[in-house]
C-alpha cells in the first residue's frame, strides 16, 4: 500500500466514511468531520504514519488536499 492509499484509508476509517469520500472533502463538509472526527482523524494519521503533528498543523488541516501538503512537512511522500 502506498502512502496515498494509506492516507485515504485513514480518512475512511477515522471518519467512518463509505460512499461519502472524495478528495475534495473539507472540514465540516460532512457531519462525520466535526471537531471530534477531526481529532480522531489526526490520531489515526499520527499512528499510521508514525509522526507527531504540531498543534498549528492540526488546526490548519482543513481538507484532504491541504492535509497532503501538511504531511509532506513530516517527510510523507505522495
Amino acid at each position: 500500500m502506498n502512502n496515498k492509499e494509506r492516507y485515504k484509508e485513514v480518512f475512511v476509517n477515522s471518519l467512518a466514511l463509505k460512499d461519502d469520500f472524495s478528495e475534495e472533502l473539507k472540514y465540516n463538509d460532512i457531519p462525520e468531520w466535526d471537531s471530534i472526527g477531526h481529532m480522531t482523524l489526526m490520531s489515526g494519521l499520527e499512528e499510521s504514519f508514525k509522526i507527531t503533528l504540531e498543534t498549528d498543523d492540526i488546526i490548519d488541516f482543513s481538507s484532504f488536499k491541504k492535509g497532503m501538503d501538511i504531511l509532506k512537512k513530516y517527510k510523507v511522500d505522495f
